[in-house]
């Protein structure tokens, strides 16, 4: 680039001596492609990105729904890394994946952390649920069929074995299961996206926030539920339902306490 105090009085540039043949060695530290780290990682594993990018997913979701970690818990890009040796690229896309599903919250230039709701939030989103529950259990009671009702049967025979046999997290997911079971006989998909929605973002609030010791109860409201399907009652199982999530919602505390483990441990890998 030509000097701007020779440009202007006029005076030509001294010509740019050629370059060796060898380029000067560069001082400090090379820079490192974090997609080629991924990469490299990844087919030394065996594994391609998406792979990777899941086995995050899963290890995340899992830890946040066993409450090893708590809201609020920061998610730090860096350590993530380092845990799965992998480069940024594919951990930001493990958290944005997570993020799309409320699990985490990307906050700008202060990381991740696990979803904190407000009570304002889940007021919204029980309330949202609610009405979508009504409008599914009057198709639901519509069209349910012998068979439809025996699988619900089932269901609530899984999820008795569950209270006794499992742990409480591992009941919620059969829980959650029957909700979106009941909403499949809506026989209308549109409906069932947006409650699948919902039932994903009240199981996280229910799993961070609910006590200990409530899986008999909701397992006999959900089995009075299904009594009312059979029945045809579509007003008993809508009132069965409101009853039964606006308990389910007066048990949630939004208050939960900072661990003092590491990520690592908290993740479950140590």
């Amino acid at each position: 680039m030509t000097d701007i105090s020779l440009r202007s009085t006029g005076k030509k540039a001294a010509a740019r001596p050629k370059p060796t043949s060898k380029p000067a060695a560069r001082t400090g530290r090379p820079k490192v492609r974090h997609d080629s780290l991924a990469h490299a990682s990844a087919n030394a594993n065996g594994d391609d990105g998406d792979d990777i990018i899941q086995r995050i997913y899963q290890t995340v979701f899992a830890s946040v729904m066993s409450q090893r970690l708590t809201p609020g818990t920061k998610l730090p890009e860096a350590a993530l890394c380092e845990l799965f040796g992998v480069g940024r690229t594919v951990v930001q896309k493990a958290l944005q994946k997570l993020a799309h599903e409320h699990i985490v919250e990307l906050r700008p230039n202060r990381g991740a952390i696990v979803a904190m709701p407000t009570p304002e939030e889940t007021r919204e989103i029980f309330e949202a649920r609610r009405s979508l529950e009504s409008a599914v259990l009057s198709l639901a009671v519509k069209n349910a069929t012998k068979s439809d009702l025996a699988k619900l049967r089932r269901q609530l025979k899984e999820e008795h074995a569950a209270m006794h046999d499992y742990a409480q997290t591992d009941w919620a997911r059969l829980a959650s299961a029957f909700h979106l079971r009941v909403a499949e006989l809506s026989r209308n998909p549109i409906l069932q996206r947006y409650l699948s929605e919902l039932i994903s973002r009240c199981s996280l609030i229910v799993a961070l926030h609910e006590p200990s010791g409530y899986a008999a109860c909701e397992h006999d409201e959900h089995t009075s539920i299904v009594d009312f399907i059979e029945k045809g009652d579509a007003a008993g199982a809508i009132a069965a339902m409101e009853e039964h999530l606006l308990v389910l919602e007066q048990r949630i505390h939004l208050v939960s306490e900072k661990s003092a483990n590491s990520l690592a441990r908290m993740l479950g890998m140590e």
